[in-house]
């Protein structure tokens, strides 16, 4: 039963200065989101150089990144210039799902990414036959259907939750933990559902994903010195973004029916700072990448002399 028909966010600040210069300030980084992980998927899309599976998944990455930060970037954006920051139900339900479908669709992908660094430098000699192209379109159809099944789950339990009183949600977006604070029922048992299905996730691919580059750095010692930092240096790269997004990811979801003053800061870092930093991360510690990107530099501008 739903007697709240719509929701009213705080937003990052009440102070109309800060919201001015906020709202200047995530433009630009939402501005930067685009054109960043565009760029890389065009330049993927368009090299021939790139066509190895890595660069396949970093394309489907950038997209991902894309559509994740533009559940909530837009919204917080125009919110910060609005005196009645409002959002109904069905809207709110809708950017809760998407958010946490593309959450779940990146976790995924990032896992693939790491399967497919193990296989190139653990078992370089069946690399081409175990990462085919087929295999690469299946690896990431599932990392899709991934992010679906998760985003159902956490709809559903959600959905289920009777809003019949407070409707002021103490954040920027819709997310589950600030409305389990709304609903006018016992909790506990979502919550942890919650847990099981959100942060207990985000853990074990974690954990999963750390343990992957423990082994490729054990297999490295093997390695010449100069195959050693190309494969540490591409490592590194998935590593860092690894790291960038499931530590706030973990923070925030692993206590349920728990708000802290620090989970606005918090999701600030994993829904609009990370999808920045990874086009940053990936093309300039890639040389690979930032030569294809000059390439099509050159070749938009002598298009643009004819």
């Amino acid at each position: 039963m739903h007697n709240v028909t719509e929701f009213i966010f705080l937003g990052l600040s009440s102070n109309p200065e800060v919201q001015k210069a906020c709202f200047v300030i995530f433009l630009l980084l939402y501005t930067a989101i685009v054109l960043g992980n565009f760029l890389i998927v065009l330049t993927v899309m368009s090299s021939r150089s790139l066509g190895s599976p890595m660069y396949f998944f970093l394309g489907y990455l950038s997209f991902v990144e894309i559509c994740y930060a533009s559940t909530t970037a837009p919204r917080l954006i125009s919110d910060l210039l609005a005196e009645r920051k409002a959002i109904p139900l069905w809207g709110c339900m809708t950017q809760l799902s998407f958010l946490h479908f593309f959450a779940g669709t990146e976790i995924f992908l990032l896992t693939v990414m790491a399967y497919d660094r193990y296989v190139a430098i653990c078992k370089p000699l069946s690399y081409t036959t175990i990462m085919s192209r087929q295999a690469c379109a299946v690896l990431v159809g599932a990392a899709w259907v991934g992010g679906f099944v998760h985003s159902l789950a956490q709809i559903l339990l959600v959905f289920r939750l009777p809003f019949c009183g407070p409707n002021v949600i103490d954040h920027y977006f819709c997310d589950v933990l600030p409305l389990l604070k709304l609903a006018c029922s016992d909790t506990v048992l979502i919550g942890l559902l919650i847990v099981a299905n959100g942060g207990t996730l985000s853990v074990i691919s974690f954990v999963v994903l750390l343990a992957s580059y423990v082994v490729i750095l054990l297999h490295l010692r093997t390695r010449s010195s100069a195959g050693r930092r190309k494969a540490l240096s591409t490592c590194g790269a998935h590593v860092t973004v690894v790291t960038l997004f499931f530590g706030p990811c973990i923070f925030i979801y692993l206590r349920p029916s728990t708000t802290l003053s620090v989970d606005k800061m918090v999701a600030v870092f994993y829904t609009v700072i990370t999808p920045l930093l990874n086009p940053v991360i990936y093309s300039l510690r890639n040389a690979e990448v930032k030569k294809a990107m000059k390439r099509l530099w050159i070749r938009a501008v002598k298009v643009e002399e004819r």
